[in-house]
C-alpha cells in the first residue's frame, strides 16, 4: 500500500479533512469527523483519535471527558488525498446522545423503490464473516506492529514463522478430529482457532485477504473452485 505523508493531504479551505471513523472488527460506521493536520499528528503520536470541532473551533481528543476513547489501529486516505478512513476500537458509544454509533436514523423514503426489501448485513448474516475477519486481520496486524506484553498473539511473532506453521497444522488436526466426531460446538471452536491463526499467518507472511479475495474470485470466475 502506498504511503502518504500528512503534509501530502489535500485539505479544504479550512485546512480540514473528513475522517469516517469504523469499528475495526464489525465495519461498522461509527461516525465522521473533520481532522486539521495538527489533530491528525496527534492521533498518529498517541494512537487515540483527535479530532477538529468546527463548532468551537478547536482541538478534541475523542473520550477525553466520557473515557469514550477509540483506539486507532489503521488509518486510510483515498485516491484524491482528501479525506480519511479511521479503523478503530471503540471504547464505548462514538455518538454524543449514547449510541454506539452517531448513524442511528434513515433517510424518509430510502426502504422504497430501488432500495426496497434491502437489508443492511449484520452479524450472522452473509457477507458479516468478512467483515469480522477484516477486522481480525487488522488487529493482529497491529498486534504485530506494536507487541503487547501479555498478548497471545505477540508471543506467536516473537516465536516466529516455525511456530506459526506449528499452529496452523495443530489447529487444523484438531478440526479434522471434532469433524470426525460429529461435535457441531467443537468444529465451531476449532475452525475458529483455525481461521485466527491461518489469519496471523497471513500477516506474518504479508499477504492480505483482498489478495485471498481475488484468487477466490478469480477461480469463481473461471470455474476453478467450483
Amino acid at each position: 500500500m502506498t504511503k502518504i505523508a500528512v503534509d501530502e493531504l489535500r485539505y479544504d479551505e479550512r485546512g480540514l479533512v473528513p475522517v469516517v471513523v469504523q469499528d475495526a472488527r464489525t465495519r461498522e460506521v461509527l461516525t465522521l469527523a473533520y481532522m486539521s493536520a495538527e489533530s491528525l499528528r496527534r492521533t498518529l503520536d498517541e494512537g487515540e483519535t483527535w479530532f477538529w470541532s468546527r463548532s468551537r473551533a478547536a482541538l478534541w481528543h475523542k473520550g477525553e471527558t466520557s473515557g469514550h476513547t477509540q483506539r486507532v489501529l489503521s488509518l486510510a486516505v483515498d485516491c484524491d488525498r482528501d479525506a480519511l478512513v479511521a479503523l478503530v476500537e471503540p471504547n464505548g458509544p462514538a455518538c454524543h446522545t449514547g449510541a454506539r454509533s452517531c448513524f442511528q436514523s434513515e433517510i424518509e423514503g430510502a426502504n422504497g423503490g430501488a432500495l426496497k426489501d434491502r437489508e443492511p448485513v449484520r452479524a450472522g448474516q452473509p457477507g458479516a464473516l468478512g467483515a469480522t475477519l477484516a477486522g481480525l486481520y487488522a488487529r493482529i496486524e497491529d498486534r504485530r506492529a506494536q507487541r503487547p506484553a501479555g498478548s497471545y498473539t505477540t508471543y506467536l511473532f516473537e516465536q516466529g514463522l516455525d511456530k506459526i506453521l506449528k499452529k496452523v497444522g495443530e489447529e487444523s488436526a484438531e478440526t479434522i478430529i471434532a469433524a470426525k466426531n460429529g461435535d457441531a460446538p467443537a468444529l465451531v471452536a476449532e475452525v475458529s482457532d483455525l481461521l485466527y491463526h491461518l489469519l496471523v499467518l497471513l500477516v506474518e507472511r504479508g499477504v492480505t485477504l483482498e489478495e485471498i479475495e481475488a484468487e477466490l474470485s478469480r477461480r469463481g470466475t473461471t470455474g476453478g473452485a467450483a
